[in-house]
């Protein structure tokens, strides 16, 4: 009778190869790699034609003050609120849903002041909106 206990080899998962084929593979993909970098967004920006601007039979213009003020077709309008553009854009509409609103900004306006009278036009029910922008000669486009 063989009584002497056997002993069981444990077995074990050498590591030390599988880590230098990853890291020989890590090297290979740091080399062949090529890394773009981007400094700066690459926008192409509207180009404002002078010539081509369209008279619409029914225009409102939208002024926008540097410093949050509006005025409707060249009047002041009272407060900065957008419940009170509302009613002013849809006043000066006198219900032609036809109208052009054309917003003409201080190039130092708040964005948020812009995005106002998005939102008063599009709750006066006038959903043609367009912005007036300014040629590098000085005269104004649409």
């Amino acid at each position: 009778m063989n009584f002497r206990k056997h002993r069981h080899d444990e077995v074990e998962i050498n590591l030390i190869p599988f880590i230098d084929v990853l890291l020989v593979i890590l090297i290979f993909l740091m080399l062949t790699t090529t890394y773009s970098k981007f400094t700066e967004l690459q926008v192409t920006l509207p180009v404002a034609d002078a010539e081509r601007a369209r008279d619409h039979p029914k225009e409102i213009i939208v002024l926008v003050a540097a410093d949050g003020r509006y005025a409707v077709n060249r009047k002041p309008v009272d407060g900065r609120s957008v419940e009170v553009l509302t009613a002013e854009l849809a006043a000066a509409a006198a219900g032609a849903q036809d109208s052009m609103v054309i917003v003409s900004a201080d190039a130092t306006a708040a964005h948020q002041s812009v995005v106002n009278v998005m939102d008063a036009a599009r709750r006066a029910g006038l959903p043609k909106l367009t912005f007036a922008t300014q040629t590098p000669q000085g005269g104004e486009a649409r």
